[in-house]
């Protein structure tokens, strides 16, 4: 079973700020925003929505094809993609164009301000979900507005149950868009910020939203998740990271997790936990790709974490 992961390839350059936004931020005068920040620590690491996804969905040994434009500076990434031994079939390059690029700057509570630059992930919708063979499941995360609304499409015309991931891109859609999106997905992820969103942009409530789907995945950070059924939610709680580093890719790792557990054919309890301890081992590490594990000591510290076995 193999699942197509539409979204985005990016390079982050990711930089710490040794304080807090708000000691530096007046609200009474945000109309006249003129602030820098000194940020010592910087490191440039691999990310992108689809490219984090298919590196967790790896790790915990599913099988991740992602699909997305990459640009001509993409070599490097690519390399690694090659070791990691994801399948890169479906992953365009787009020349004369940059691969995506995330400039964050994270402070001391964690609180994350990004600049965002789509380069060739805006020409996502040259890429279609017909053209990828053997895909039992899917998952539309953030990528360029037109490629996100083709491959929702495309999900539902073959057939294939996807999970919607509006992520950060949710701002692109109106509320009828986006409700579209939930008509067509299976699934939907999203965190309390956007929940919150969507709701406000589509009129209805998180119940009502959850009826048009199998499942609706709300992520709370530190306060675990719940999963919203047709009948019922399901309080899944957090793990304990061993300690907190980056939290940036938290919610990639999550996601892989949730798929993993759908593929598996896994009840709601054990895939919500899986999706839960992804989260708490990509936090332990900087970036969003340098975390490693086998499946056996996955499963171990699932054990002790969860007092139950996969």
């Amino acid at each position: 079973m193999s699942a197509l992961i539409c979204g985005s390839y990016a390079f982050d350059t990711i930089m710490v700020f040794n304080d807090h936004f708000k000691n530096h931020i007046l609200p009474d005068k945000v109309h006249i925003l003129n602030i820098s920040f000194l940020v010592p620590e910087m490191r440039r690491e691999f990310g992108g929505c689809a490219g984090n996804i298919a590196y967790n969905l790896n790790l915990l040994g599913g099988e991740g094809i992602p699909m997305a434009t990459v640009g001509s500076d993409f070599g490097s990434y690519g390399e690694w993609v090659t070791e990691c031994g994801i399948n890169d079939s479906h992953i365009t390059i787009i020349a004369d164009s940059y691969t995506a690029q995330a400039f964050i700057t994270t402070d001391l509570d964690d609180n994350q301000i990004t600049a965002f630059h789509p380069g060739a992930m805006n020409l996502s919708h040259t890429n279609s979900v017909f053209d990828a063979s053997n895909v039992s499941i899917g998952i539309v995360s953030p990528d360029g507005r037109d490629g996100m609304l083709q491959h929702a499409a495309e999900f539902t015309e073959a057939g294939i149950p996807f999970i919607f991931d509006p992520g950060q891109g949710m701002p692109m859609f109106s509320g009828d868009e986006l409700a579209t999106f939930i008509d067509q997905a299976d699934w939907a992820i999203l965190n309390d910020y956007e929940a919150q969103l969507m709701q406000e942009k589509t009129g209805e409530t998180i119940d009502q939203l959850a009826q048009s789907l199998d499942a609706l995945i709300v992520t709370k950070g530190g306060d675990g998740s719940v999963i919203y059924t047709k009948d019922d939610y399901i309080e899944i709680p957090s793990a304990s990271p061993r300690m907190i580093v980056d939290p940036t890719g938290c919610g990639d790792a999550y996601r892989a997790g949730i798929l993993f557990g759908l593929m598996n054919d896994m009840d709601w309890e054990t895939t919500g936990r899986i999706a839960s301890l992804m989260g708490a081992i990509k936090i332990e590490k900087a970036g969003t790709q340098n975390h490693h594990f086998t499946f056996r000591d996955f499963e171990e510290r699932f054990k002790f974490e969860f007092n139950r076995t996969i």
